[in-house]
C-alpha cells in the first residue's frame, strides 16, 4: 500500500470524525465529545496532509504547532466566559489569513493552472475579508471600538466601486499571476478594506449573526484554499465550517425576523431609536424576593450578558435547585440570539450543569409565558425588550422576543438603568409587574440563596 491511499485512507477518517464531531456539537449533553473527535479528525488530517506532500524539513512546522498548541492551551484555560465571542471572533480571523497566506504560498508552485490561480484569488480575497472583518467584530464586541453600526452617505456606492476593483484587479491578477505581482498586494489591501467595509455598519446587536457568518466566510476561504493546493481533507473540512455557518447564520437571522441582507446592509440602530420611554421604576431588595419565590410554584429564569459578564450561572443553578426542592417546576428559556454569539447562554448553562431538560426554546416558553409566577431577568435586554413587539419606530420592532412582560412578575436584574447592546431602551424596567433588582446579579442570586437557608 503506497503513501498515496495511505493518506486518502486518513483523510476519509478524519472526515467520518468531522461529520460525527459535528453532529454531537448539536447538543449540550455530547458537546464535548464531539469537540474531542473533531480534534483528533483534524490531528490526523494535518499529518496525514504533511506526509502528503512529502515535505523535507519538519522543524518549522514543528515549532509553529508547539507555539501554537501552547497558545491555544493557555487561551482555551485562562479566557473568561465573557470573552469567549471575542476569542471566536479572532478564530474566524486566524483561519481567513491562514487561507490567505496558504493561497499566497500555492502560487509559488510550478504550472499554476488557470483553475488553482482562480481559487489561489477566492482563498485570498475571502480570507482578507474574512481577517479584517473579524478584527472590527472583535473590537465591537470587546468595546474597544463603539458597538453602534457606522454609516456614512453613499456608503453602498462606496463598497460598489469597492467590489468593482476587486474583480477588474482579480481578472488582471488571474491572465498574469505572480507571487510578486503588484496586483496582488493590490487585491490582498482592497480585501483587507473590504473587510472593514462591511463589518462597521453593522451594530451590536446583530454581532450573533455576523460571528456565525464570518465562521462561514473563514470555511469557504479555507475551501478555496484546499482547491488551490489540491487537498482533499481541506476542501471537505472547509465544506462542512462554511455549511455549518451559513445554516446557523439563517437560524440567528430568522431568531430576529431579519433577512441576511437586512443585517448586512441596514446599518442597525444608526438611525431611529425608538419612542421616548417614561415612568416610575419599582425597585425590590433581596428579602422581599425571597418572600415572592418562597411562594412561587413556576419560575422561569431568563439569561443574558450579563449573567456572563457577572459570572452568575453557578449561583442561578444553585437558586434554582432550592426552589425545586421548595416545590417551585423551574425551566430556564434561552432566546436564540442571547448573549453576544450564538450559543453563549446555552454554553453558560452547560458549564453550571443545568440539565438540558430545563432548556426552554422561546417558541416554546411564549405560549405558557403568562402562567409563570415569576420570570428572572439576568443581564438579558434586547431579547426581552416589549419595544420589539410593540413600537414601530424601535430598530428592533419585529425581533420575535421572549414575552416576559406577561409572565405574573417579573424580576430583572441589572447593576444600572442602562441599554442593551443594541443602545436601544427598554420599557419592561417601567411595567406595573417588573421589579428592578439592583446590583451586581451574582451577589443578588447569593443574597436570596442566603434568605432560603
Amino acid at each position: 500500500m503506497n503513501m498515496e491511499i495511505i493518506t486518502n485512507l486518513a483523510f476519509v477518517v478524519s472526515a467520518v470524525l468531522f461529520i460525527l464531531g459535528l453532529k454531537k456539537l448539536g447538543s449540550p449533553a455530547t458537546a464535548r465529545q464531539g469537540n474531542r473527535l473533531s480534534s483528533i479528525g483534524m490531528l490526523i488530517a494535518v499529518i496525514a496532509g504533511l506526509l502528503h506532500q512529502q515535505i523535507v524539513t519538519y522543524e518549522w512546522i514543528i515549532a509553529g504547532m508547539i507555539i501554537g498548541g501552547i497558545i491555544g492551551t493557555l487561551a482555551a484555560r485562562l479566557i473568561q466566559m465573557t470573552s469567549m465571542p471575542e476569542m471566536v471572533a479572532l478564530f474566524n480571523g486566524f483561519g481567513g489569513i491562514a487561507s490567505l497566506l496558504v493561497g499566497w504560498a500555492a502560487l509559488y508552485g510550478a504550472d499554476v493552472s488557470t483553475f488553482s490561480v482562480v481559487t489561489i484569488f477566492l482563498a485570498m480575497l475571502i480570507g482578507g475579508v474574512t481577517f479584517s472583518g473579524s478584527l472590527i467584530a472583535y473590537g465591537k464586541l470587546s468595546e474597544v471600538i463603539g458597538s453602534k453600526a457606522v454609516v456614512f452617505t453613499g456608503q453602498r456606492f462606496v463598497n460598489g466601486l469597492l467590489l468593482l476593483a476587486i474583480v477588474v484587479t482579480g481578472i488582471m491578477f488571474c491572465m498574469e499571476p505572480a507571487a510578486d505581482s503588484p496586483l496582488l498586494f493590490t487585491i490582498i489591501g482592497l480585501a483587507l478594506l473590504l473587510g472593514v467595509m462591511a463589518v462597521i455598519p453593522i451594530g451590536g446587536a446583530d454581532m450573533p449573526v455576523v460571528i456565525a457568518l464570518l465562521n462561514s466566510y473563514s470555511g469557504i476561504a479555507a475551501c478555496a484554499a484546499g482547491f488551490a493546493i489540491d487537498n482533499n481533507i481541506l476542501i471537505v473540512a472547509g465544506s462542512l465550517v462554511g455549511a455549518s455557518g451559513i445554516i446557523l447564520t439563517n437560524i440567528m437571522c430568522k431568531a430576529m425576523n431579519r433577512s441576511l441582507s437586512n443585517v448586512l446592509f441596514s446599518g442597525f440602530g444608526a438611525v431611529k431609536q425608538g419612542k421616548s420611554i417614561t415612568g416610575e421604576v419599582k425597585p425590590i431588595n433581596v428579602q422581599d424576593a425571597y418572600y415572592i419565590l418562597e411562594a412561587a410554584s413556576n419560575v422561569a429564569f431568563v439569561p443574558g450578558y450579563g449573567m456572563a459578564v457577572a459570572q452568575a450561572q453557578h449561583v442561578v443553578r444553585e437558586l434554582g435547585k432550592i426552589l425545586e426542592a421548595n416545590g417551585c417546576e423551574v425551566c430556564f428559556a434561552v432566546h436564540p440570539v442571547a448573549g453576544r454569539m450564538p450559543g453563549h447562554m446555552n454554553v453558560l448553562l452547560a458549564e453550571a450543569d443545568v440539565p438540558y431538560e430545563q432548556l426552554v426554546e422561546m417558541d416554546d416558553i411564549n405560549p405558557r409565558i403568562s402562567n409563570v409566577d415569576v420570570a428572572i431577568v439576568i443581564g438579558a435586554n434586547d431579547v426581552v425588550n416589549p419595544g420589539a413587539r410593540d413600537d414601530k419606530d424601535s430598530p428592533i420592532y419585529g425581533m420575535p422576543i421572549i414575552n416576559v412582560d406577561h409572565a405574573r412578575t417579573v424580576f430583572v436584574l441589572k447593576r444600572s438603568m442602562a441599554s442593551g447592546f443594541s443602545g436601544v431602551d427598554n420599557p419592561l424596567f417601567f411595567k406595573e409587574n417588573t421589579r428592578m433588582l439592583f446590583g451586581d446579579a451574582k451577589e443578588s442570586i447569593a443574597g436570596v440563596i442566603a434568605e432560603f437557608s
